[in-house]
């Protein structure tokens, strides 16, 4: 998934991204930190990592909201999967499919598909 570039068009009112729910990263199963929020921006939904995102590599990462603010159970009915993690460090962002009701979701997921290993979580608040 490639990572969000918001461009203003000439003539374009653009809408600042605000925040609505705002998480810190727990270490789990290998160091990871930094901050995970969901923000709109020009109508769209993004769960976004703030500049002190960090988590070690590994293969077959991908960033999920899961429905436990302590995840634990991988079952694909306790989640939704936003793509494969861009970057181990740094500002990155990921698109909230439309449909998907956030009220059900009460954490940022860096997962290991491969190993079924939780590298870390945000519990949104």
């Amino acid at each position: 998934m490639a990572q969000f570039q918001s461009q203003a068009q000439p003539g374009s009112a653009q809408l600042a991204a605000v925040p609505s729910r705002v998480g810190q990263f727990v270490a789990a199963e290998h160091p990871t930190e930094g901050m995970a929020k969901i923000v709109m921006e020009n109508g769209q939904r993004y769960l976004e990592f703030d500049s002190a995102f960090r988590s070690d590599d590994g293969p077959d990462l991908f960033v999920l909201l899961h429905r436990d603010r302590s995840p634990s159970d991988y079952n694909e009915e306790n989640y939704i999967s936003l793509g494969r993690l861009q970057s181990t460090n740094g500002t990155q962002r990921y698109a909230i499919p439309a449909g998907v009701s956030l009220q059900d979701f009460q954490s940022a997921v860096i997962w290991c598909r491969a190993f079924n290993a939780t590298f870390g979580f945000a519990p949104l608040g």
